[in-house]
């Protein structure tokens, strides 16, 4: 495995603790080759409840501009692949209120009135976050947004550019409860073939 460099805190509101390289190795080990659901990801002391609840549903996400920009393309997902599903983002570089504009921008393509929940991944050299003046911290940001939008959200979340990651594999269904700082995986990423051997091949997706 390889020795990851301990994360700049500068700009990012919070520094992320060091993991547990080895047994990470395992996790990735076990989703990949396993053919049953791996459950709850480990928790980390860093995790916060932005906002309490439950949800369970298809995950979904990744780089929160690459999000927005891909929405204006004829490559957009439609809308319904966001209904029910938990939304997972992160951002790397600019500033706070671009942030601001692109969760605005979800909010009003009614993204954000579909999905069931969301995790917030560990924001890496974001400018004007949580800053001496009294600038507002990334999830006072998502909760502006959010407004009335009674979702789950768990953020400081060890997905994104600050650090390494733990598994987000898209498409399967996870259950998400804020309070408790749970992330679990409810289906494999992997699943047995006739021949018995566990793989799955590019043909039988």
């Amino acid at each position: 495995m390889p020795t990851w460099p301990r994360p700049d805190s500068a700009g990012t509101g919070k520094e992320r603790p060091r993991p547990a390289e080895r047994s990470w190795g395992k996790l990735y080990a076990t989703l990949l080759t396993n053919t049953e659901p791996i459950g709850a990801l480990p928790a980390s002391p860093s995790w916060e409840c932005w906002r309490a609840g439950r949800a369970e549903g298809p995950l979904i996400g990744g780089v929160i501009n690459r999000i927005v920009l891909a929405q204006a393309t004829p490559f957009a997902l439609p809308l319904e692949c966001f209904d029910g599903a938990v939304l997972f983002w992160e951002e790397a570089g600019g500033q706070a209120p671009y942030v601001w504009n692109y969760l605005q921008i979800l909010r009003h393509s009614g993204i954000l009135d579909r999905i069931a929940g969301m995790v917030v991944g560990v924001p890496e050299a974001i400018d004007g976050l949580d800053s001496p003046d009294g600038s507002p911290s990334l999830a006072e940001i998502v909760l502006d947004v959010l407004g009335d939008r009674d979702i789950p959200i768990l953020g400081n979340f060890e997905v994104g550019h600050a650090g390494p990651n733990l598994p987000m594999p898209v498409g399967i269904r996870v259950a998400l409860d804020a309070a408790e700082k749970t992330l679990s995986l409810l289906e494999p990423v992997v699943h047995a073939r006739g021949d018995g051997t566990g793989r799955v091949s590019a043909a039988d997706q």
